[in-house]
């Protein structure tokens, strides 16, 4: 019998499918942003130490040699520091061969720790943080309830990075509709110059039925954007840009346009793509060779 206990649906990035999930806890903390259905079945809690310790110890002696290991659920971060701590040190314990454990966090969670607590993270193998920002955009923000202004983002991301640990983070494209595009991907290409990450992923916007998100495009409070509209968001976006050394991915299944790049180094490559792509708007122009081998 398989050791670990999953409580309802769990949700982790791509790039984590070969790691061992644990469930650390359960739901979100936040929970309220309105284009989210994920944890609307589940009541935000952090599971008791005592269980979770024996679930990693069985598991351990079946999988001995696991390299990295992803804590769901929405947003691990949200443990207090004392109990993460405790929890990444049993993880080292447990696995000699552990390289990485991961997690989801909110900007909040970010927030609530301190530069030095988060260092001392990293030094038990938190290896990197994966944030949904969706917007750059206050009134964006403000809209969704994501709860956080973009300065907060801000501060919380710059947290991190002082820390050493690398951010992976998200933004939803089509999420402010084709009323709100310009500034979506203008003032989101700002505050990800703030940040400057070390990864960045792209999703479009695939509304949630009984969200209040897709209640709003539903009732024509919001217009949504053709995936050519898209792509002009996402050119608009990347054409803000300034960052250092960042892994560009717009390759999500929600993604009308597979893109992988580098930025800033492939920018004008990208931009030229885009621009060669939408100008063309046709549908085999979405199958884009170039943009596949970045």
């Amino acid at each position: 019998m398989y050791p670990v206990k999953y409580e309802g649906d769990i949700y982790r990035p791509p790039s984590e499918a070969k790691s061992l999930i644990l469930q650390a806890t359960i739901g979100c903390s936040h929970n309220r942003c309105t284009f989210c259905g994920m944890y609307k079945r589940k009541k935000f809690r952090v599971r008791e130490f005592e269980e979770l310790e024996k679930e990693i110890i069985a598991v351990s002696q079946m999988m001995p040699r696991t390299r990295r290991i992803f804590l769901a659920d929405g947003n691990a971060l949200a443990i207090p520091f004392e109990l993460l701590s405790r929890i990444l040190q049993l993880l080292q314990d447990a696995f000699p061969k552990l390289e990485r454990v991961s997690l989801y966090g909110n900007p909040q969670d970010l927030l609530e720790k301190s530069v030095e607590q988060l260092r001392e993270l990293k030094n038990l193998k938190l290896g990197i943080i994966y944030l949904g920002i969706e917007s750059g955009s206050a009134a964006v923000l403000k809209e969704i309830r994501k709860g956080v202004t973009p300065q907060q983002i801000a501060e919380g991301a710059s947290r991190a990075k002082q820390a050493g640990v690398p951010l992976s983070i998200t933004v939803i494209n089509g999420l402010a509709g084709l009323e709100g595009t310009e500034e979506h991907a203008g003032e989101t290409a700002s505050l990800l110059n703030k940040i400057d990450p070390e990864y960045l992923g792209l999703l479009s916007l695939m509304t949630v039925p009984g969200t209040t998100t897709h209640r709003c495009f539903k009732e024509g409070l919001l217009t949504p954007l053709s995936p050519w509209e898209l792509l002009k968001e996402i050119r608009m976006m990347v054409e803000g840009l300034s960052l250092t050394n960042c892994v560009f991915r717009a390759n999500h299944a929600s993604n009308y346009l597979p893109i992988k790049a580098v930025l800033s180094r492939d920018k004008e490559q990208l931009l030229a793509e885009l621009d060669r792509v939408i100008a063309k708007k046709a549908p085999g122009s979405l199958k884009s060779e170039y943009l596949r081998g970045l």
